[in-house]
């Protein structure tokens, strides 16, 4: 084992990249908010919507590409054999899961969309452990996902509770999204030992948005309100995923899918967080409310990762290539 698969295992170095790529994916709740606004696309125009994920996704697979090639000093490329690799990763991780995510984001609150996305740390363990036998469904698995869910309900309640209403359209498109995006972190898993997951990531973010755009277009949609401001979030936006999804794609490289994919708790903490502060959809995230949110998921985080800590029952998980 070399030394940087060494430094990719170590709790510390897991524990910080992946919090880095949950607090610039929390910051992805308000952002789209904000780009709504800036773009000037209505909840209803789906089209738009559609347009605005697709060329932020363009945008971030070029970043990615040209970040990665400068960092290695080599021209980043697929190799002949991985296009099928990058076409299911675009079409889980990007096409069906952003058209899924922006569509029902902009049908229910950033409250609820929270909560739902949070989901998607349970359903990566369920298919990595159940589907793919990558790695084993332990009781800490268990007990640290609801340790964690349960903070993320808790950080997201108002003083009368959660709004019981839903539509298939807002909550349920949010929460196949999420079944799409836990599908496509054991795929990066197991294609991440086969080809270089900055290059998938790269590729599959710009194929994806190629069709997103291609399909948007289509349909009539439309980018109005084009300014510093609305330009510069784009940007960021872009970033958001080129650095986080590069980041995580490697981390599951070197790492068990359950080790990583508990870390998405945080992600609605941080969108709650930012949320409360950019669009100021509520205040309890600075409460004691907030902060034993944050803790029982920090508490489940541990937790899960116990099992692949020295003397975890999981500490040598096997590497699956096929």
């Amino acid at each position: 084992m070399n030394n940087k698969e060494t430094l990719l295992q170590k709790g510390p170095v897991v524990g910080l990249l992946a919090m880095v790529c949950c607090f610039l994916w929390g910051s992805a709740f308000p952002s789209i908010k904000i780009g709504y606004q800036l773009f000037q696309i209505a909840p209803e125009d789906t089209p738009s919507q559609i347009l605005f994920a697709g060329v932020r996704f363009t945008l971030a697979g070029l970043l990615t590409i040209a970040i990665g090639s400068a960092l290695t000093r080599t021209f980043l490329r697929p190799a002949r054999s991985s296009w099928r690799m990058v076409w299911n990763l675009s079409m889980t991780q990007t096409v069906i899961q952003y058209l899924l995510f922006y569509i029902g984001l902009a049908h229910t609150s950033g409250v609820k969309a929270s909560i739902i996305e949070a989901t998607n740390v349970f359903l990566a363990i369920l298919i990595s452990s159940l589907l793919f036998h990558y790695e084993k469904l332990g009781k800490g698995k268990i007990i640290g996902c609801l340790l964690g869910f349960a903070g993320v309900v808790l950080i997201n309640l108002t003083g009368t509770g959660l709004d019981s209403s839903m539509t298939f359209l807002g909550e349920g498109f949010m929460l196949l999204s999420t079944l799409s995006y836990a599908t496509s972190s054991v795929l990066i898993k197991k294609y991440g030992a086969l080809e270089n997951p900055v290059t998938l990531s790269g590729y599959q973010f710009t194929l994806g948005g190629l069709i997103m755009v291609a399909a948007a277009l289509a349909m009539g949609g439309r980018l109005q309100g084009f300014t510093p401001a609305s330009v510069l979030l784009l940007i960021y936006m872009a970033m958001i995923s080129a650095v986080a999804y590069s980041i995580w794609g490697i981390l599951l490289k070197h790492n068990p899918v359950g080790r990583v994919a508990v870390y998405g708790f945080m992600n609605p903490v941080f969108g709650v967080i930012l949320s409360a502060v950019l669009l100021k959809e509520q205040n309890q995230a600075f409460t004691v409310q907030g902060l034993i949110s944050l803790l029982l998921v920090c508490v489940g985080i541990y937790v899960v990762n116990r099992d692949f800590s020295p003397s975890g029952a999981e500490s040598s998980h096997k590497e699956i290539v096929s």
